[in-house]
């Protein structure tokens, strides 16, 4: 997973056209998106997995 991220880093600093969208429109969405969504999906220890797998 870390080579992924750097490797997405570099490819994003060597980019020489501007970006079709802006970083505050994604973070817009991103805050709606979460805001929409049921609580305890948002807070993993709440719901999906944490619920349905016992850890010993």
């Amino acid at each position: 997973a870390s080579v992924k991220a750097i490797n997405a880093a570099r490819m994003a600093m060597r980019r020489t056209s501007e970006p079709r969208v802006s970083l505050d429109k994604v973070i817009e969405t991103m805050y709606e998106t979460g805001k929409d969504m049921n609580a305890k999906y948002r807070e993993t220890s709440r719901g999906g997995l944490a619920i349905k797998v016992q850890c010993d």
